[in-house]
């Protein structure tokens, strides 16, 4: 795939969306000619007959399957079955047309949300099946740990070329900074500059700040898939991620100096915390494609901070 993958007809599904549209962007950079993002207004992932109208139109020749319904720990705990069913069905339906449609190449986008609550730091992909998600996130995570199966069975029976990948939280411009489903970091953003512009003198946060997160700035997750989609056709799954670790408590603080926001961080520990730790093992990445992140912490959150700023009225 290496040396045509500019040639090639790719379909991003989920192009529009927050990671989708970076990848579209580098694609595109790599000079990648022939990129298709559909939207969801026009097709319809969770339904069979969209998907199938989607691929006699297109004729994707690789599939970047990026389509996700996702949110953060707020979210997923009051859908849960949303989230299993949309992202369940979407990969199920996606991976079986790349099939049927004789796709040359399909990759498919996990989670970091797949591995056990209690999988030892940092995650090895060897972990992911040593027991079950952190509960909150549990029926999302099931339902993008059981595309992984599917990827390894119809390569055993099928011989297809289908690679997934394991991103860590990803953040950056464009983020989703709705308070009622975002993750992390926009949210920690919007409520500093709020309380800062409303003269509040605190914030409060979920859980009690101890449990740990790795990020990756989402124009260096979006390089990586495509070094995997260039390079990568393994079996094996593989994690994307920056390989450093941090405390939402450290993140709050780096986040309310970042943003001028000078008051208290009081922590409602009646929320949950969420899996107690998370940080990669990376080294597959870059000894298999040659990925490895190059936007540092404080950098990304200083791009993230300043596009929100620039932006807060379409972001909320």
């Amino acid at each position: 795939m290496s040396s045509d993958l500019a040639s090639r007809r790719i379909l991003v599904t989920g192009g529009g969306g927050f990671f989708g549209a970076r990848i579209v962007d580098r694609l595109r950079q790599q000079g990648c000619a022939s990129v298709l993002a559909p939207r969801r207004a026009e097709f319809d992932l969770t339904r069979a007959a969209d998907v199938e109208a989607l691929f006699e139109r297109m004729r994707p020749e690789v599939v970047i399957h990026a389509a996700a319904t996702v949110g953060g720990i707020g979210a997923n705990r009051d859908n849960p079955g949303r989230f299993f069913y949309e992202n369940a069905i979407m990969g199920v339906q996606v991976i079986e047309a790349c099939r049927r449609f004789d796709v040359a190449k399909t990759v498919v986008i996990g989670t970091i949300c797949a591995y056990p609550k209690f999988t030892p730091v940092p995650f090895r992909e060897e972990s992911l099946w040593d027991g079950y998600p952190e509960e909150t996130n549990a029926p999302y995570g099931i339902a993008k740990r059981a595309l992984l199966v599917q990827c390894q069975a119809y390569r055993q029976q099928y011989g297809m070329n289908a690679i997934f990948l394991l991103p860590v939280n990803l953040y950056g411009p464009r983020d989703n900074f709705d308070l009622d489903s975002s993750h992390v970091i926009p949210a920690l953003i919007r409520k500093c500059l709020e309380a800062r512009d409303s003269n509040r003198g605190s914030i409060v946060l979920w859980g009690d700040g101890s449990p740990t997160r790795e990020f990756l700035y989402v124009d260096d997750a979006a390089e990586a898939v495509v070094l995997a989609s260039e390079a990568y056709d393994k079996p094996d799954p593989v994690n994307l991620g920056s390989g450093q670790e941090i405390s939402i408590r450290e993140l709050a603080e780096k986040i309310a100096l970042l943003t001028g926001f000078t008051g208290s961080i009081e922590w409602d520990t009646s929320k949950p915390n969420g899996q107690p730790r998370r940080c990669l093992d990376v080294s597959r990445a870059e000894a298999e494609f040659g990925f490895r992140a190059r936007t540092a912490l404080d950098e990304g959150l200083a791009a993230t901070i300043a596009w929100y700023q620039g932006h807060q009225a379409a972001a909320r």
